[in-house]
């Protein structure tokens, strides 16, 4: 079997880190060409929007207190943009990417200058297309190191290695997504999930489509692991080894091992494994979740952990991943997910809260004359389908520009039910509109996120540009706000930028608004966010320029 192995790929990023990571902080510069690429998988070759050709894109490689400037040149089709998920962009919104929120897109022909600075950050995070579909194919992954000098806060890894996990379409997606759209129902699923773009050998014409890293005895890797599927929650394991979970979404975590992760889009996870099995080929797989009556990709996408001197004809083992619809350990395994809270890496979570918000997760079918069944499936947040603007809120915000956004959005669901209780086949007063909501300056803030039995329960991770949270509690049923916050976790509750909603039940968040701007909050399964389950939270500026939003750069694309 043919097959590549990453090696050199670390020997590289071990020598650029040597020659381009000194003590103090550093200016690094990347050049991104989005363009049409031809590429082949499984027997079919088609057209698609890539950055430099590759699919994944680039890794970004940044240290902590680095300044990085990225020049994105559209020579796509598409008007697009990027965004740098979990990077907190510290006033500086003009860097974070998603279109009409915080930019216009970058049209065809043009080119935009992302600068920003990496504070107070360093882990694996990622970056993606913020428009449309365009993310399932434009995408790669973002390692920040620790300052110079600074070891990591578990045993040092021998090697490390990026993993990235997608979804494969046989068809141009944006046609995909098209269609659905037009129809009024979600668009085809994916063909295939990849691992760094390749979806393994259980797939047609893949061999040569199959992701291998070589490893040797005795040693300890580091993978770091990101989910940049559309639509997937996605399981992920190595036969026979076992990880130690020491970090997300760029936040260090007390270590533990499991058998297996659960990763949903927009998360990231760095493991450590140690190759101290006989040697031998043995599979990396990810394999989707999902515990409500919903279709998935269930197809198994695989790579090799290959040890060093075994011949490619040995056939490698598969692990033994959970059942798809298994909650019991989706629900475990996020419970073990807590903050380091050291003296270096502390915990801040807010202990007392100035705005409580309840949002309600929703499904909806509305009106449309020209669908296949009449109808069109929709997605709210509190009963508000969030409908994107023509003009950028963050721009319209600072520019003072009247008519693109009002901020009322409700901090509570104005027809309150038995939200989990049997299933509501009638919208509850769905409205649309560009709804965000104004958070006062440096404010506490704890967000209760409750799914619902609108159409169906699910399982939904949501997004927060500009900030991490602490997630403080989580449960199944209905959120019950005189008993639920005393079992809340205030003394190490994980830190994070997205946060999976169990199907059927709540999740509360918290954080500080001491970032002012506007920021995209917003489910990351593609298809919800593109039905409208999106809003953004306006954060006021503080006291002084140091506390309020940069100006923004000369080269802002406009709308």
């Amino acid at each position: 079997m043919a097959m590549r192995t990453s090696l050199l790929g670390v020997l590289a990023f071990g020598f650029l880190c040597f020659i381009c990571l000194p003590a103090e902080a550093a200016l690094k510069k990347y050049q991104f060409d989005v363009k049409v690429s031809n590429v082949s998988r499984l027997c079919n070759a088609k057209q698609m929007v890539t950055v430099n050709g590759g699919f994944p894109g680039p890794t970004i490689y940044a240290r902590e207190g680095d300044r990085v400037q990225i020049n994105v040149t559209n020579y796509a089709q598409y008007n697009l943009s990027i965004h740098w998920h979990g990077l907190k962009q510290y006033r500086n919104g003009w860097a974070d990417g998603p279109a009409y929120i915080t930019q216009c897109p970058i049209q065809t022909g043009n080119s935009y200058v992302y600068d920003f600075n990496v504070t107070g950050q360093r882990g694996t995070l990622w970056w993606h297309a913020h428009i449309l579909w365009l993310r399932a194919t434009v995408y790669g992954a973002i390692v920040i190191m620790p300052q110079q000098g600074t070891p990591f806060p578990f045993p040092q890894p021998d090697r490390e290695e990026v993993l990235v996990l997608g979804e494969w379409w046989n068809a141009d997606v944006e046609q995909v997504e098209k269609q659905g759209n037009a129809l009024g129902l979600p668009p085809n699923m994916s063909d295939a999930h990849t691992i760094n773009g390749k979806p393994g050998p259980l797939f047609p014409c893949s061999e040569k489509h199959t992701f291998a890293m070589e490893v040797e005895k005795g040693k300890t890797y580091l993978l770091r692991i990101i989910n940049a599927a559309l639509n997937d929650e996605l399981f992920f394991a190595l036969a026979n080894h076992t990880f130690t979970v020491v970090e997300i979404d760029a936040v260090y975590t007390k270590p533990f091992t499991t058998d297996s992760i659960l990763i949903a889009p927009g998360q990231t996870t760095n493991v450590l494994v140690r190759a101290n099995q006989l040697p031998g080929r043995y599979f990396m797989a990810a394999r989707a979740f999902m515990d409500a009556p919903i279709s998935v990709d269930n197809k198994t996408a695989t790579a090799i952990f290959q040890y060093k001197g075994i011949p490619e004809t040995v056939i490698p083992k598969l692990p033994t991943l959970p059942a798809q619809n298994d909650s019991d350990f989706a629900l475990s395994y996020n419970s073990k997910l807590k903050s380091l809270n050291t003296p270096k890496y502390p915990a801040n979570v807010p202990l007392n809260v100035d705005r409580h918000l309840l949002l309600t997760v929703g499904l909806g079918i509305n009106p449309c004359p020209t669908c296949l069944n009449g109808t069109r499936l929709t997605a709210s947040l509190n009963n508000i389908s969030f409908i994107m603007p023509e003009t950028a809120l963050l721009q319209s915000h600072y520019f003072n520009i009247k008519g693109v956004y009002t901020p009322d959005f409700p901090d509570k669901p104005p027809t309150p039910f038995n939200f989990t209780g049997a299933p509501l086949t009638t919208n509850l007063r769905t409205n649309v509109g560009t709804r965000i909501s104004k958070i006062a300056f440096n404010s506490t803030v704890e967000i209760v996120i409750q799914d619902t039995n609108l159409l169906s329960v699910e399982s939904h991770p949501f997004h927060l540009h500009g900030y991490n949270f602490f997630v403080v509690g989580t449960g199944i049923g209905n959120f019950n706000p005189k008993k639920d916050p005393a079992k809340y976790n205030l003394n190490d509750p994980i830190e994070r930028n997205t946060v999976g909603v169990p199907t059927g039940g709540w999740t509360a968040i918290r954080f500080r608004a001491d970032n002012p701007g506007v920021w995209f909050f917003h489910c990351h399964l593609e298809l919800h966010t593109g039905w409208g389950l999106k809003t953004a939270f306006l954060v006021e500026n503080g006291p002084g320029l140091d506390h309020s939003i940069l100006p923004p750069p000369k080269d802002l694309p406009s709308c």
